[in-house]
């Protein structure tokens, strides 16, 4: 496809500059992978994001976690206003809307609703001085790409995108916004979290020695399922049904276990090179999706990364990271044992210096909106780019039941969208993935 080789074309020209990426996180972590050593350094979370000039959002994708962000938004500080919002479906602005009315006292007005697979075109032309991107992740790279030129600070929800084309694409928006000096915060939350950023300090320090291996679980019961209607296109229903579908969720093991992906990576410093994997499906009532899967991913210097994921109810559930090193090893959210299990560290959740009465949900806006008003910008595209595409990478092993390799993905033209979108049938791969054929 077109977009797939323009994608490709776009990221070699860029690579030389992608190679030479220090990522600027949220927390203020700053990772500058072209020297040996890392640094490390970390401006106080706040509980409110500075005063300054009104700033106007709009909101792209109505739905249950993109009208949590803009209340989220609202919450970070003074002089904020959500003044557009855009989705596919009326009844999610409206949704949306009677929210914002119940829990802040107004609502968007009518001629700053906009809806349709362009929306976010006309959000973008609407005054708006940053930009929520909430939609399905399938649409994050387009979306993306035009708040980019647009010259708009973004928060996006993770992942951020479902197909290597789509996250090399994510990659080149990330330079580009550096170059503009705009702000991309991400949703992932654990990266401003004081508990983890602390924790990850002390393994930065060398408290548990060089890192030997990791595992991560994310085994929970199912999210949720949509049974199409009769009145609905194939597109509205597949839609509305989105994290069934992987050309729309990237599956679940990169739609919701990227959190776990996206910790592991951030504590041992860099993404894995390949992943052996398998997975199955045998309760899905919907979509084209496996129920769980279990990868195995090898880092470059030999250490093997272990994640579990799983959407069944009535199993056992497991929401954790464990990373084990020479000297000992942590959970990465507030503790670090010996190996005998005695604790060696541990985050002291009664010091009211160390800890702030703020959910990590507001937590990302208030860093977001400091980072735009100290003029201080901040950038987490690279990292959560790499940890999507350590989701596909793990997924399309799963699927093939075949090694798969970073350098596979950061060449591959695998791109699962339609050539298309309109409300009628979808030209994508509905089947569900058989490893072995």
């Amino acid at each position: 496809m077109n977009i797939a080789k323009n994608a490709r074309r776009e990221f070699l020209k860029n690579a030389s500059t992608i190679g030479m990426f220090c990522a600027l996180g949220a927390t203020g972590l700053i990772q500058c992978e072209s020297k040996k050593e890392r640094f490390y350094t970390y401006p106080p979370l706040l509980n409110q994001a500075p005063d300054g000039p009104v700033l106007r959002a709009g909101l792209i994708g109505c739905g249950y976690r993109g009208t949590g962000a803009v209340l989220n938004f609202l919450n970070a500080g003074p002089n904020l206003e959500i003044t557009a919002l855009a989705d596919v479906f009326i009844d999610k602005i409206e949704l949306c809307n009677k929210i914002l009315k119940e829990k802040k006292g107004f609502e968007v007005p009518q001629e700053y609703c906009f809806v349709g697979f362009d929306a976010f075109e006309k959000v973008l032309d609407s005054g708006v001085d940053v930009v929520i991107l909430a939609t399905p992740p399938n649409f994050r790279p387009e979306h993306l790409a035009a708040c980019v030129k647009a010259r708009k600070h973004v928060f996006m929800e993770k992942p951020i995108a479902v197909d290597p084309v789509g996250v090399r694409s994510v990659m080149i928006s990330g330079e580009r916004a550096d170059a503009l000096g705009l702000s991309i915060v991400t949703g992932t939350i654990k990266r401003h979290q004081k508990d983890y950023i602390e924790t990850f300090r002390q393994v930065a320090k060398g408290e548990i020695g060089d890192v030997v291996s990791a595992n991560s679980y994310y085994n929970v019961g199912k999210l949720w399922h949509k049974k199409p209607k009769s009145e609905w296109t194939e597109m509205e229903a597949m839609i509305r049904d989105w994290v069934n579908w992987c050309w729309l969720s990237g599956d679940h093991i990169v739609e919701q276990n990227v959190h776990n992906l996206d910790t592991v990576n951030w504590f041992v410093g860099k993404h894995p090179v390949k992943a052996v994997g398998f997975g199955a499906r045998h309760r899905r009532l919907t979509g084209n999706q496996y129920d769980m899967f279990s990868v195995d991913f090898l880092y470059d210097n030999d250490v093997h990364y272990h994640s579990m994921c799983r959407q069944i109810n009535g199993c056992e559930n497991n929401v954790s990271d464990q990373i084990r090193g020479t000297q000992g090893y942590t959970n990465c959210k507030n503790t670090i044992y010996n190996h005998d299990s005695s604790i060696k560290w541990a985050f002291d959740y009664g010091n009211k210096d160390q800890m702030l009465p703020i959910s990590p949900y507001d937590q990302e806006h208030i860093d977001w909106v400091t980072a735009i008003r100290t003029g201080q910008p901040v950038n987490e595209t690279q990292a959560i780019a790499e940890s999507t595409m350590t989701g596909i990478m793990g997924r399309i092993s799963a699927y093939t039941g075949k090694e798969t390799t970073w350098e596979e993905m950061m060449n591959s033209d695998i791109y699962l969208s339609p050539k298309h979108y309109s409300f009628g049938k979808v030209d994508v791969d509905k089947s569900v993935p058989v490893p072995g054929l």
